[in-house]
C-alpha cells in the first residue's frame, strides 16, 4: 500500500540522487558552465573559414580575442563571448560573419511539438538553440514541459512555478480580467461587459505586478535566454481550467503570445519552445504563439501513430479556438491560427535499418515536402549528450573520438542548417514592423 507520503519519501530520496548526478556533470558550484571551442572548431565548423585565413587575420590585428593556448601551442580556444566578438570585428573575403537577420521584424517563433514522449522534442530545441547561438544569433528557450528536461539541460534546476508559464498564465488572467473591467467601465450602457472578479488567492500572488523580464533567466549561454519549468509546474492544466471558469472571455491560449508581444522586437532572433507531449493550456499556448511547427517523430509504426493522431487532435483543438474570435485584443496573431511553416523531423533514425528507410518514405508519401530532407541521426555520442544533459555542442570532441563526435554533430548541423532555411523564409513572411 502507498499513499502520497510514500510517494513523496521516494521523491526525496530521488533528489539526493540527482544532486550527486549534477555534481559529476556540472562544476563543483552546482553550476553548469560552457566549455571553450578550439580554433579548429571555429575555422571548420563555426566561421566556415579557411583555419590558416583565420589565424592570420586574428595574427595582423592583436586587439582581437586571442583565446586561450594550449600548453603545446598547437591550439587555442575560445569563449563564445570571444567568438562573438570576432564574428562581429571581421570580414572574410568581403562577407560578414554575422548571421541573416532582417531589419525591423521580431524574432521567429519556432514550436518543437509531438504527442509522444521521447519523440526526441526537448533533444532537438536543445540542439538548434545551441546550434543557432553558434551561428551568432540570440535564442529565448521557452520550457512548456513540467518535466523540465530543457531547463535541467539548460542548467536551472532550481525554478520557483511562479517563474514558468503558469506564471505568465496566472499573470496574463489578471491583466485580462483588469483590461475587460475597465472596458467594462468605460463602455455606453447596455453594451458593457460583465465585470469579473478573481480570488485574493490569484491577486495575492503579485504575478500582475511582474515585469516580462521577470521570467526570463540567463543560462550558461551568454546569448541564450531561457523561461524555465519545473515539476511544480504540472498543475498549470487543471489551474487554468479554474481560471477560465472564473473568467470565460479570457483568451487563456494567447497569453504566452501577449507576453511575447511585449518583448522589444530586436531583444531575440529566434525563439524555441518545448511542448509537453499532450495538448492542453501550455501546448496550446505554444502553438498559438508559433510562427513554425516542427514535429519531431521516431522511425516506427507508433510514432507514425501518434503523430497522425497529434495532427488530428491539434487541428480539432485550434479549431475551437475559433469561437474566441473578435475577443482577442489587438496586438496579438489572430483567428483562425495560421502557420507560417510546418515540418516533420524524424528523430533516432538509422540509415542501415530497413524499417527506418520504410517508416521514412512512408513519411514522405504522406506528408511530402513537409518532411526534412535530413533526419537526427541515432548515433552513440547522442546517446551519451542525452545522459549527460548536454547537446552534442556542449560536448568536448577530445571526450571521445573525433570521428564518433564529427558523426553526430554533423546530423544535427545539417538538420539545423535547414532548420535556418525554413526559419529565414517564414522571416520573409513576417510583418515589417519598423
Amino acid at each position: 500500500m502507498f499513499t502520497h507520503e510514500d510517494l513523496s519519501r521516494l521523491q526525496t530520496q530521488s533528489l539526493r540522487m540527482q544532486s550527486w548526478i549534477r555534481q559529476q556533470t556540472y562544476s563543483p558550484e552546482m553550476e553548469k558552465t560552457l566549455r571553450r571551442f578550439s580554433s579548429w572548431e571555429l575555422g571548420e565548423l563555426i566561421f566556415r573559414v579557411n583555419q590558416s585565413t583565420l589565424r592570420g587575420r586574428l595574427a595582423v590585428d592583436p586587439t582581437l580575442p586571442q583565446g586561450l593556448v594550449e600548453e603545446d601551442g598547437r591550439q587555442r580556444w575560445y569563449t563564445l563571448e570571444e567568438i562573438n566578438e570576432i564574428r562581429r570585428r571581421i570580414r572574410v573575403n568581403r562577407k560578414s560573419l554575422m548571421p541573416v537577420r532582417p531589419i525591423g521584424k521580431r524574432a521567429v517563433r519556432a514550436a518543437i511539438a509531438n504527442f509522444k514522449g521521447g519523440a526526441g522534442k526537448s533533444t532537438v530545441a536543445l540542439h538548434f538553440a545551441h546550434a543557432a547561438a553558434l551561428d551568432g544569433y540570440r535564442v529565448l528557450a521557452v520550457d512548456f514541459d513540467p518535466q523540465a528536461t530543457l531547463s535541467h539541460s539548460m542548467g536551472l534546476s532550481d525554478v520557483s512555478e511562479e517563474f514558468t508559464v503558469w506564471g505568465i498564465m496566472a499573470r496574463d488572467l489578471a491583466r485580462e480580467t483588469d483590461r475587460m473591467n475597465n472596458a467594462a467601465a468605460g463602455a455606453e450602457s447596455g453594451t458593457a461587459l460583465p465585470r469579473r472578479s478573481l480570488p485574493s488567492s490569484i491577486r495575492d500572488m503579485g504575478l500582475a505586478d511582474l515585469r516580462v523580464t521577470d521570467f526570463i533567466k540567463r543560462t550558461s549561454w551568454p546569448t541564450i535566454d531561457l523561461v524555465p519549468s519545473c515539476a511544480n509546474a504540472a498543475f498549470v492544466e487543471f489551474a487554468s481550467a479554474q481560471y477560465r471558469h472564473l473568467n470565460p472571455e479570457w483568451s487563456f491560449f494567447a497569453a504566452v503570445s501577449r507576453f511575447l508581444d511585449a518583448l522589444p522586437d530586436d531583444a531575440y532572433d529566434l525563439i524555441i519552445f518545448d511542448c509537453p507531449p499532450a495538448i492542453g493550456y501550455q501546448s496550446m499556448n505554444a502553438v498559438f504563439a508559433a510562427d513554425m511547427l516542427y514535429i519531431p517523430s521516431g522511425p516506427g509504426y507508433w510514432e507514425y501513430d501518434s503523430t497522425t493522431s497529434f495532427i488530428g487532435q491539434l487541428a480539432e483543438a485550434l479549431e475551437d479556438l475559433s469561437r474566441f474570435s473578435g475577443l482577442v485584443p489587438a496586438g496579438t496573431l489572430s483567428l483562425p491560427k495560421v502557420f507560417h511553416d510546418v515540418r516533420f523531423l524524424l528523430t533516432r533514425f538509422e540509415a542501415n535499418n530497413e524499417l527506418h528507410r520504410a517508416m521514412k518514405s512512408a513519411f514522405e508519401k504522406v506528408f511530402s515536402d513537409r518532411v526534412c530532407e535530413h533526419p537526427i541521426e541515432m548515433t552513440r555520442a547522442v546517446e551519451q549528450s542525452g545522459r549527460f544533459l548536454s547537446s552534442i555542442y556542449e560536448i568536448d570532441y577530445r571526450d571521445m573520438t573525433r570521428e564518433t563526435w564529427r558523426r553526430a554533430r554533423t546530423s544535427f548541423d545539417r538538420a539545423y542548417e535547414e532548420f535556418r532555411g525554413n526559419v529565414l523564409s517564414v522571416w520573409d513572411q513576417l510583418e515589417d514592423r519598423s
